[in-house]
């Protein structure tokens, strides 16, 4: 049962499982000190089985943060994102903002530009999607939370038991036609605020592929990679494409295959591999008056499907920021 401390699986931490099928507390780990191979070799086991893992009151800084994140793989950057003058807030360029706060530290107004942009982070997505090369982990730190009882959880779907559990005919469908969806992060920017951003138009810009159904190579179970970032199926009429993209999220997004991973402290970190579950930001009452400091590092995918139906060394664009 969730919540429960479970017989002993990994050999140097204790896990205690929070989500019916997925996502998981790590405790007995020090991710501020030098973690032995052994352990990280238990924590790729943990991320494989459980999608998410979640470790509380870290201690880490922005340098133990990237140093950790770097031991999963090559790190994705922030420079192609820093468009018309936009300016890094951290030390370091792997360092993503995935806050609320502006230039000065204070919380972005509800009417800027910012704000419309976050609000495609409050659909259900997979992080990097919309790149030539897609993400395996987030790993995202808590700097400052809002106050309790104001918001801001992150929310998580198993996408790997979703697509076990399709109707025996969708499933069917999608395995004899292999589909191929194409992302775009203009496309999930305009459905998350659709007024603010209706000069835009995906279909102006180039968009990356990836199979809508793949194998989840560390686990080796197989799962449906599907995501708001999602602009268009391959070979369907539009109808029929946006009916079976909602269709597939709707599926995916049942309250038995998701989770919200409450963020208790400062220090707390929650990591989560993109090839095996969606997630998105809760929002809350905390959004235009309390300050949510948040830092994401993103490491590029590592294996055969990394690229998907993309050109391998094709470079990814950076929405048109004027914030």
């Amino acid at each position: 049962m969730p919540g429960l401390l479970q017989e002993p699986q990994f050999k140097h931490f204790t896990i205690k499982e929070i989500g019916l099928t997925f996502t998981a507390e790590v405790e007995g780990v020090d991710l501020s000190q030098d973690i032995p191979q052994e352990v990280f070799d238990d924590i790729l086991k943990a991320i494989a089985k459980y999608g998410v893992l979640v470790f509380r009151d870290t201690g880490l800084d922005d340098t133990r943060h990237v140093e950790f994140s770097k031991r999963f793989g090559e790190l994705d950057d922030i420079k192609p994102y820093l468009t018309n003058g936009r300016k890094a807030r951290f030390p370091y360029y792997e360092l993503f903002d995935a806050g609320n706060l502006d230039d000065e530290g204070n919380p972005i107004a509800l009417d800027s530009q910012r704000s419309h942009y976050n609000k495609g982070n409050g659909l259900w997505h997979v992080d990097s999607s919309f790149n030539p090369r897609r993400a395996s982990y987030s790993i995202l730190l808590a700097h400052i939370i809002p106050p309790p009882g104001t918001g801001g959880e992150t929310g998580f779907a198993d996408t790997r038991t979703a697509f076990d559990e399709l109707p025996a005919d969708l499933k069917a469908e999608l395995l004899s036609n292999d589909y191929v969806a194409a992302h775009s992060l203009f496309h999930s920017r305009k459905l998350g605020s659709p007024e603010f951003f209706a000069h835009v138009n995906p279909m102006e810009h180039k968009m990356a592929r990836h199979k809508l159904v793949q194998r989840h190579e560390p686990s080796g179970r197989m799962n449906l990679y599907v995501a708001r970032h999602a602009h268009h199926i391959e070979g369907l009429e539009k109808r029929d494409s946006d009916e079976l993209l909602d269709r597939l999220i709707a599926h995916a997004t049942q309250e038995k295959y998701t989770v919200e991973v409450p963020w208790n402290g400062v220090g707390d970190l929650v990591m989560w591999d993109n090839r095996c579950v969606m997630h998105r930001a809760t929002g809350g009452s905390f959004e235009g008056r309390y300050r949510r400091d948040m830092r994401r590092t993103t490491v590029h995918d590592g294996s055969s499907t990394a690229w998907g139906l993309n050109e391998k060394g094709d470079v990814k664009l950076g929405f048109p920021q004027t914030f």
